[in-house]
């Protein structure tokens, strides 16, 4: 059953699949990054800093506007000359030598509207692909910072991105002409009528005045019905996947209900935001048509009274409507801009996090941020020490949490170290775990991979050096022996064989099937064949450091020893979470977290026996000066 996660335990929550829980990141998008006062310009600053093809957009956008409002003035100059010569000569011969300059200029006009066409499809495909690699890296490098939940990320990678389609194609070519051509024939209708001018440049305003008051309306509905999209989306999403869970429980016919009743509330809240588009498209229009009436009859007046000459004067009234029909389509797009923005608004949510809580990443080698509270060290900070990884105050609160999942917890681990993190559950080991993966940035502290920090390495590079193994590991459809492969997908079967062998798995046949999410293994031996995929990572892979959570669970005595046995054996760096006397008997420094703690609030350590970590050769380093300075053993565990 797909559900939210809880960031200490990764305990599944059954809560998201009956509708009780709200999606984080769309109740941001919903809330908008503009809250009461604070009202968002028509352009996300981010899409112009993300997406480059915003930027070229926006410039070739006012390029064709430009071209497209010096061919409306050649229009307007060609018709009100070759009609007032019809009537102030009576002859329709000279007239028709405009006709080729005029099916030129429609011509051009409509080259330019395929342009602008072409150009809008251009740049919303190429910002929605950029969007969603940005979406997915920021889901992958940091899944535990991304809260939308699986179905919320389907709806906005897919069809909720889709709707800057309309901002790109509608919304933003209108807005740009909206600035543009007014200014242009504006200046044309000047050269030819001042009162025209003035009667334009006092009514103008009054569209975006009253298109801003309803526009705001319109986004408000807006967003909360893609908020109610994306709960639809999601709770469908999790209801296929733990239909087997509700009809055990005699749910499933309750839960077919709350579905109609969520769709119903999307279509309802759905109809609400076009019928407030359509009567601000009512509005606009009505303004529109009253302000060129006025236009209209001011000119007409003056030809009747011969104040005017028909020439100019069909030239300004031919110009009029062309000053406020950008402005006017502006109107009548806004709720494409809103679906846009509400989709853009929602992705940016999930790619730049600013969550309280969440330390910036460090700018300095050896500097720790100033807003974490701890104080900077000399320990592991040089390039000489022997030392492969250490955590220094390592502690973090989740977003939206009063208290620290975890805090105060140091180590160090040098190659072929095995180091176990033990504890009571909830304790916080998972969130340290993650800490190490990258998955999450520690609120407090920080962590030193070779010396450097974490947060100055490149993520990928960092784990292209680790084999992980979580308390839930994820399986592909196929066969164990594809599962293994993924370790190395390069390695022979006799290297399969020997890695399941190696992870307590001998009994597992590598052309066993395994369905969707693991389903034909255990538990047990789901963890058997994660860790041989880990294992293969080490031997073929190279990578460096193995970090597993809880690999003994649902295992027997002997399939335990025969897996220990083999994370031995293999004389690389080991972070295991585990409660099991077994494993923390074989660890050379164990760590215990949530236990009890010493007067500065740090982890404390020991061994299953009770005796301070084993230590192995080689000469132990000097102590580290400063607050954080723990005084460790060779093993580099804490004494």
């Amino acid at each position: 059953m797909s559900a939210t996660t809880t960031p200490k335990d990764g305990v599944r929550d059954a809560g998201a699949v009956f509708g009780a829980s709200t999606d984080p990141a769309a109740a941001r998008a919903s809330q908008g990054s503009s809250g009461p006062g604070r009202r968002r310009g028509p352009i996300d600053p981010r899409l112009v800093r993300r997406a480059s093809a915003t930027r070229w957009f926006l410039v070739a956008l006012v390029v064709v506007g430009a071209v497209g409002a010096l061919l409306t003035i050649a229009q307007a100059w060609i018709l009100s000359r070759s009609i007032g010569g019809v009537f102030a000569t009576g002859d329709a011969g000279p007239a028709l030598r405009f006709l080729v300059p005029l099916a030129a200029v429609f011509a051009g006009k409509a080259v330019l509207a395929w342009l602008n066409q072409w150009l809008a499809q251009r740049a919303a495909a190429s910002v929605k692909s950029q969007l969603r690699v940005d979406i997915m890296r920021a889901r992958l490098e940091r899944p535990l910072d991304c809260e939308a939940s699986t179905g919320g990320l389907v709806t906005l990678v897919t069809q909720g991105l889709d709707a800057l389609d309309g901002f790109y194609s509608k919304y933003l070519p209108q807005l740009v002409l909206a600035v543009v051509v007014p200014v242009i024939v504006g200046v044309a209708v000047l050269t030819t009528d001042l009162l025209s001018t003035v009667i334009v440049a006092l009514t103008l305003p009054l569209i975006p005045f009253f298109m801003a008051l309803v526009g705001w309306t319109t986004e408000a509905r807006t967003r909360r019905r893609f908020s109610l999209q994306t709960r639809l989306a999601r709770h469908f999403a999790d209801l296929v996947e733990g239909l087997p869970t509700l009809q055990v429980f005699g749910r499933a016919r309750a839960q077919a209900e709350g579905l109609r009743r969520t769709e119903a509330a999307h279509r309802a809240e759905t109809m609400t935001t076009l019928r407030i588009s359509f009567l601000s498209a009512l509005v606009l229009e009505l303004l529109a048509t009253l302000s060129v009436a006025i236009v209209a009859v001011t000119t007409g007046f003056r030809v009747l009274f011969d104040q005017m000459d028909l020439t100019a004067a069909l030239f300004v009234l031919i110009l009029a409507p062309e000053v406020y029909l950008p402005v006017r389509q502006v109107g009548v797009h806004y709720h494409d801009s809103a679906d846009g923005m509400a989709a853009a608004e929602a992705a940016f949510a999930l790619i730049d996090p600013a969550e309280p809580g969440v330390a910036a990443a460090p700018k300095d080698r050896g500097e720790i941020a100033p807003d974490v509270g701890v104080e900077s060290t000399t320990i592991l900070s040089g390039d000489d020490r022997p030392w492969l990884i250490a955590a220094e105050r390592v502690g973090h609160t989740y977003p939206g949490t009063s208290s620290p999942a975890v805090e105060g917890v140091s180590f160090s681990v040098r190659p072929g170290q095995f180091l176990v993190l033990t504890g009571p559950s909830g304790g916080g080991k998972t969130t340290v775990l993650n800490s190490l993966l990258g998955f999450i940035r520690p609120s407090q502290g920080r962590i030193l991979i070779d010396g450097q920090p974490l947060n100055d390495t490149a993520l990928d590079s960092w784990r292209r050096r680790l084999a992980y193994v979580g308390q839930n590991p994820g399986m592909i459809s196929g066969t164990v022996g594809d599962n293994v492969r993924l370790g190395f997908p390069g390695a022979s079967d006799a290297d399969l064989r020997s890695a399941l062998d190696a992870a307590g798995g001998p009994e597992l046949s590598l052309d066993h099937p395994v369905g969707d999410d693991g389903q034909g293994l255990s538990a047990g031996e789901r963890r058997r064949v994660a860790t041989a995929r880990a294992l293969l990572r080490i031997t073929h892979g190279h990578a460096d450091l193995l970090l597993l959570d809880e690999p003994t669970a649902g295992l027997d005595a002997d399939a335990e020893a025969t897996l220990l046995h083999g994370l031995r054996s293999l004389g690389v760096a080991a972070v295991v979470v585990s409660h099991r006397p077994a494993v923390i008997a074989e660890a050379d420094a164990v760590i215990e977290i949530g236990g009890p703690t010493d007067d500065r609030g740090g982890a404390s350590t020991g061994s299953a026996n009770g005796r301070l970590p084993k230590a192995t050769e080689g000469p132990s380093p000097e102590p580290a000066e400063g607050p954080l300075a723990e005084p460790t053993d060779g093993a580099g565990g804490v004494r």
